[in-house]
């Protein structure tokens, strides 16, 4: 445990140093000059490139993306299951022009929210609860009209794996609005890089882009065909992890929730 700690601080020090940098020149850059979200999203592209193989050779976190063939032409939602910062990493990538929903307070971190205006983030002030929605959905139709894809994670903030998520109905309502596809996405980072985790365990992180979702269903059904299949594919993507050994320690909950899993899946 202690060499895992060691490469963990290496590539925490690393990672953390080159977002700092990478923020500070394009938020000196945003102060100056506004519309740069080619060159902003070259830079981002990097930033998430350069990390994952920073985990790779770092850590020993290996990166798979299946599913890239159910990404819609055009504008569309991306809505993903969120565990750990490596979704950010490797979705990014995937999403031709993207669009980020991001919580207001991240806008207003010194050069760091300076970076991301110089892309197209959209913002939601949670403070302000459903009063803050008509704003989104109006700068999320600005943003399609662009020709970007809209990325946002339904349940707010990062999960712990193996619990059942709690999606928020913002995700909806955006679905809604913009009647555009919208393509669920699974994940089981968190075996690997946990929330609020020192330490960062060895395995292969990986993602799956799902059928889209056509637009025009109702909210309340499209909200549950989303949550079901991020849900079971999540929990697929947990048991391949674990029939390759998780080398994180498991609690006593996770280990249980594991073999329920293999069960249900036995009596298949």
């Amino acid at each position: 445990m202690l060499f895992q700690a060691l490469r963990s601080l290496v590539f925490y020090l690393l990672f953390l140093g080159q977002t700092v940098v990478i923020a500070i020149f394009l938020g000196t850059i945003a102060l100056f000059r506004s519309g740069w979200f080619g060159f902003g999203w070259t830079l981002a592209r990097y930033w998430a490139w350069s990390n994952l193989i920073l985990l790779r050779y770092l850590v020993g976190i290996r990166t798979e993306v299946a599913g890239l063939g159910n990404i819609p032409e055009g504008g569309c939602i991306i809505a993903s299951k969120h565990q750990s910062d490596w979704d950010i990493f490797a979705i990014l990538p995937h999403a031709g022009k993207p669009a980020f929903i991001a919580k207001k307070e991240l806008m207003d971190i010194p050069f760091f929210g300076w970076a991301a205006r110089t892309m197209e983030t959209i913002t939601i002030d949670r403070k302000r609860g459903g009063d803050a929605i008509p704003s989104m959905l109006a700068d999320a139709r600005g943003a399609v009209a662009r020709g970007c894809r809209i990325i946002i994670f339904p349940e707010g903030t990062r999960g712990a794996p193996l619990r059942p998520g709690k999606y928020k109905f913002g995700t909806a309502r955006l679905y809604e609005a913009l009647d555009v596809p919208l393509v669920p996405v699974a994940v089981n980072s968190g075996l690997f890089w946990g929330r609020n985790s020192l330490i960062l365990w060895p395995g292969t992180a990986r993602a799956t882009f799902l059928p889209p979702i056509p637009p025009g269903l109702p909210s309340a059904e499209m909200q549950q065909r989303m949550t079901a299949a991020i849900e079971a594919e999540s929990d697929r993507l947990a048991l391949v992890a674990d029939k390759e050994r998780i080398a994180r320690p498991l609690t006593p909950a996770m280990r249980a929730r594991l073999d329920q899993l293999h069960d249900e899946q036995s009596a298949m």
